[in-house]
């Protein structure tokens, strides 16, 4: 008689975590910490002094010089980090303002005086940041904030309170140009800067005043 051979049945291996992948998440979470740490400090330390050393940025931050050029190899790195944090805190503080609501003019002025605000207390940025961030490069960091100024310029024009002989994006541009043209004027002391508001949202209204028909 022949005998089959017997077949022994696959068993699901289990597999072992190792510690390294048990330390991953606190890992994560101790570099997400630092980072955070080093772009608070940063923000600080660039107010203060907009040459300020990445030495004494890690110094504030509580790292090593090591654990800051992990995270961030260049000044450049550093600042686009700090830049992009600016501008999260500035949407989170527009988005307040409930710009969808009411009559786009209303809105608008709210989002100019309001835009001004948030730029008066990051105007350092601006000098910290001038030759070593391209100016192409600051202005993408404020996409979403442009893109809230563009959403409320298409609802003045639908509703006929602002002009539409002009392109949209010159108009983005022209409001985004006109705050950081003000900024530079309030801080060379060409303008005194609790009249900037007013100054801006007498020039952004008259120049989105549309046109009458000839």
């Amino acid at each position: 008689m022949t005998y089959a051979p017997t077949m022994s049945t696959p068993q699901n291996k289990v597999r072992r975590t190792t510690g390294s992948e048990r330390d991953e998440p606190r890992r994560r979470a101790d570099a997400e910490r630092s980072i955070a740490a080093i772009i608070a400090a940063a923000i600080d330390c660039f107010r203060q002094d907009p040459n300020v050393s990445l030495t004494a940025v890690a110094k504030a931050a509580g790292v090593s010089r090591v654990t800051l050029y992990a995270h961030f190899p260049s000044r450049e790195a550093l600042l686009d980090a700090v830049l992009e944090d600016s501008v999260q805190q500035a949407d989170t503080a527009l988005q307040a303002q409930r710009l969808d609501e009411g009559p786009a003019d209303e809105a608008f002025s709210r989002l100019v005086r309001s835009g001004w605000n948030i730029l008066e207390r990051h105007a350092f940025l601006l000098l910290a940041s001038e030759g070593v961030i391209a100016p192409a490069r600051r202005r993408t960091h404020h996409k979403k904030v442009l893109a809230r100024v563009e959403r409320i310029l298409v609802r003045g024009q639908e509703e006929g309170v602002f002009r539409t002989d002009l392109p949209l994006a010159w108009l983005v541009t022209t409001f985004y140009s006109l705050l950081h043209a003000a900024a530079a004027e309030a801080d060379a002391r060409h303008l005194k800067t609790k009249s900037v508001p007013d100054i801006l949202d007498r020039t952004l209204s008259s120049i989105l005043r549309p046109v009458p028909n000839s």
